[in-house]
């Protein structure tokens, strides 16, 4: 199933946001990829500093990785860069597919 969320990017981060993901950790892939999660893309739009993430999965969504202690540690790294929910979660909204060409 493919699933499509929306997050918010702080204003001037949009390089470090990129940065920190071209350096995600390995042991956070590696609990993806376990965990059903394929073919992640998040996409920025600049004009509203609005993050779009698109993700195959076939088990888990990312977003319900939070009780495990890698996905806590990188939620509490990005948290100063992103808007977040009071457990440094990213605030997340999902959306709805309307149209897809395959």
């Amino acid at each position: 199933m493919k699933i499509a969320f929306k997050m918010k990017l702080k204003p001037g981060f949009e390089a470090e946001y990129k940065k920190r993901h071209d350096e995600i950790w390995p042991e956070l892939v590696t609990l993806l990829k376990e965990s059903g999660i394929s073919d992640y893309s998040i996409f920025l739009d600049e004009e509203t500093n609005s993050l779009f993430a698109v993700q195959q999965q076939s088990g888990s969504s990312s977003q319900d990785l939070g009780s495990t202690q890698i996905v806590q540690k990188w939620w509490a790294y990005m948290a100063d860069i992103m808007e977040t929910n009071v457990d440094n979660s990213p605030k997340t909204f999902p959306l709805e597919m309307v149209f897809h060409l395959a």
